[in-house]
Protein backbone atom coordinates (compact mmCIF):
# COMPACT_ATOMS: atom_id res chain seq x y z
CA UNK A 1 0.00 0.00 0.00
CA UNK A 2 2.98 2.31 0.18
CA UNK A 3 3.04 2.88 -3.55
CA UNK A 4 -0.69 3.26 -4.11
CA UNK A 5 -0.52 6.95 -5.03
CA UNK A 6 0.47 8.01 -8.54
CA UNK A 7 3.98 9.37 -8.85
CA UNK A 8 4.35 13.14 -8.77
CA UNK A 9 6.24 14.63 -11.64
CA UNK A 10 8.25 17.74 -11.02
CA UNK A 11 8.03 20.57 -13.43
CA UNK A 12 11.23 20.71 -15.48
CA UNK A 13 11.69 24.41 -14.71
CA UNK A 14 15.45 24.23 -14.09
CA UNK A 15 16.04 22.22 -17.24
CA UNK A 16 13.90 24.59 -19.31
CA UNK A 17 15.70 27.63 -17.93
CA UNK A 18 19.08 26.04 -18.61
CA UNK A 19 18.15 25.25 -22.20
CA UNK A 20 16.71 28.74 -22.71
CA UNK A 21 19.92 30.28 -21.40
CA UNK A 22 22.01 28.09 -23.67
CA UNK A 23 19.84 29.00 -26.65
CA UNK A 24 20.17 32.71 -25.84
CA UNK A 25 23.94 32.34 -25.61
CA UNK A 26 24.17 30.59 -28.97
CA UNK A 27 21.92 33.15 -30.62
CA UNK A 28 23.91 35.98 -29.07
CA UNK A 29 27.16 34.53 -30.38
CA UNK A 30 25.66 34.13 -33.85
CA UNK A 31 24.33 37.69 -33.75
CA UNK A 32 27.75 38.95 -32.69
CA UNK A 33 29.29 37.58 -35.87
CA UNK A 34 26.58 38.81 -38.25
CA UNK A 35 25.08 41.65 -36.25
CA UNK A 36 27.68 44.15 -37.42
CA UNK A 37 26.78 43.58 -41.07
CA UNK A 38 23.04 43.94 -40.48
CA UNK A 39 23.53 47.10 -38.44
CA UNK A 40 25.77 48.58 -41.13
CA UNK A 41 23.21 47.80 -43.84
CA UNK A 42 20.39 49.31 -41.76
CA UNK A 43 22.47 52.42 -41.09
CA UNK A 44 23.08 52.98 -44.79
CA UNK A 45 19.50 52.61 -45.95
CA UNK A 46 19.09 48.85 -45.81
CA UNK A 47 20.83 47.90 -49.06
CA UNK A 48 24.39 47.08 -49.81
CA UNK A 49 24.19 48.18 -53.42
CA UNK A 50 24.59 51.88 -52.60
CA UNK A 51 27.99 53.36 -53.23
CA UNK A 52 30.64 52.40 -50.69
CA UNK A 53 28.31 50.37 -48.50
CA UNK A 54 29.68 47.00 -49.71
CA UNK A 55 33.14 47.99 -48.50
CA UNK A 56 31.64 49.11 -45.20
CA UNK A 57 29.89 45.74 -44.83
CA UNK A 58 33.19 43.92 -45.38
CA UNK A 59 34.81 46.10 -42.73
CA UNK A 60 31.90 45.43 -40.36
CA UNK A 61 32.26 41.69 -40.91
CA UNK A 62 35.95 41.92 -40.09
CA UNK A 63 35.12 44.06 -37.07
CA UNK A 64 32.62 41.45 -35.89
CA UNK A 65 35.26 38.75 -36.27
CA UNK A 66 37.73 40.87 -34.32
CA UNK A 67 35.11 41.47 -31.63
CA UNK A 68 34.35 37.75 -31.43
CA UNK A 69 38.06 36.92 -31.28
CA UNK A 70 38.68 39.48 -28.52
CA UNK A 71 35.65 38.21 -26.60
CA UNK A 72 37.00 34.65 -26.86
CA UNK A 73 40.43 35.82 -25.68
CA UNK A 74 38.76 37.72 -22.85
CA UNK A 75 37.07 34.52 -21.72
CA UNK A 76 40.14 32.34 -22.29
CA UNK A 77 42.43 34.29 -19.95
CA UNK A 78 40.33 33.76 -16.80
CA UNK A 79 39.77 30.12 -17.72
CA UNK A 80 43.50 29.62 -18.27
CA UNK A 81 44.31 31.22 -14.90
CA UNK A 82 41.64 29.13 -13.18
CA UNK A 83 43.17 25.93 -14.58
CA UNK A 84 46.63 27.13 -13.56
CA UNK A 85 45.48 27.97 -10.02
CA UNK A 86 43.72 24.64 -9.68
CA UNK A 87 46.85 22.85 -10.88
CA UNK A 88 49.01 24.68 -8.33
CA UNK A 89 46.60 23.91 -5.49
CA UNK A 90 46.30 20.26 -6.51
CA UNK A 91 50.08 19.88 -6.87
CA UNK A 92 50.73 21.37 -3.42
CA UNK A 93 48.05 19.17 -1.88
CA UNK A 94 49.43 16.03 -3.52
CA UNK A 95 52.97 16.95 -2.46
CA UNK A 96 51.77 17.18 1.13
CA UNK A 97 49.84 13.92 0.93
CA UNK A 98 52.68 12.01 -0.74
CA UNK A 99 55.05 13.21 1.98
CA UNK A 100 52.99 11.86 4.90
CA UNK A 101 54.08 8.70 6.72
CA UNK A 102 51.65 5.94 5.75
CA UNK A 103 52.10 3.65 8.75
CA UNK A 104 51.50 5.50 12.03
CA UNK A 105 53.06 2.62 13.98
CA UNK A 106 56.27 2.56 11.95
CA UNK A 107 59.51 2.28 13.92
CA UNK A 108 57.65 1.18 17.05
CA UNK A 109 57.63 -2.16 18.82
CA UNK A 110 53.96 -2.72 18.06
CA UNK A 111 54.08 -2.32 14.28
CA UNK A 112 52.23 -5.25 12.65
CA UNK A 113 53.96 -4.59 9.32
CA UNK A 114 57.40 -4.97 10.87
CA UNK A 115 57.63 -8.62 10.02
CA UNK A 116 58.83 -10.61 7.07
CA UNK A 117 58.20 -14.13 5.95
CA UNK A 118 60.60 -15.77 3.56
CA UNK A 119 61.26 -19.13 2.04
CA UNK A 120 63.75 -20.78 -0.25
CA UNK A 121 63.16 -23.94 -2.18
CA UNK A 122 66.22 -25.89 -3.35
CA UNK A 123 68.61 -23.73 -5.38
CA UNK A 124 66.04 -21.06 -6.28
CA UNK A 125 66.30 -17.50 -5.07
CA UNK A 126 64.70 -16.79 -1.69
CA UNK A 127 61.28 -15.14 -1.71
CA UNK A 128 60.31 -12.77 1.10
CA UNK A 129 57.59 -10.29 2.00
CA UNK A 130 60.21 -7.80 3.25
CA UNK A 131 60.22 -6.00 -0.12
CA UNK A 132 56.53 -5.16 0.35
CA UNK A 133 56.32 -4.46 4.06
CA UNK A 134 59.85 -3.12 4.64
CA UNK A 135 59.38 0.44 3.29
CA UNK A 136 56.14 0.84 5.26
CA UNK A 137 57.72 -0.52 8.45
CA UNK A 138 60.56 2.01 8.09
CA UNK A 139 58.04 4.88 7.90
CA UNK A 140 58.00 5.50 4.15
CA UNK A 141 55.57 7.90 2.55
CA UNK A 142 53.57 7.40 -0.63
CA UNK A 143 56.24 9.17 -2.69
CA UNK A 144 58.94 6.80 -1.40
CA UNK A 145 57.21 3.51 -2.22
CA UNK A 146 58.88 1.49 -4.98
CA UNK A 147 56.10 1.31 -7.59
CA UNK A 148 53.60 3.94 -6.51
CA UNK A 149 56.09 6.70 -5.69
CA UNK A 150 57.36 7.40 -9.22
CA UNK A 151 53.81 7.41 -10.57
CA UNK A 152 52.59 9.85 -7.90
CA UNK A 153 55.61 12.12 -8.42
CA UNK A 154 55.05 12.00 -12.19
CA UNK A 155 51.45 13.11 -11.75
CA UNK A 156 52.55 15.99 -9.54
CA UNK A 157 55.19 17.07 -12.07
CA UNK A 158 52.65 16.94 -14.92
CA UNK A 159 50.26 19.39 -13.27
CA UNK A 160 50.34 22.98 -14.56
CA UNK A 161 52.21 25.43 -12.37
Amino acid sequence: MLNSRPARHRAPSQRVLLRAGLLATVLGAAALGSGGQAAMAAEHGGTAEKSGVAEDLDAAGKGGAVAARSAAEGLAAPARETVRGTGIALARTLETVTGLQLDPLANTGTDPLDNAVGTQVADFRAVSTAALTGPLARGASLGELPLVGPVANGVIDALPR
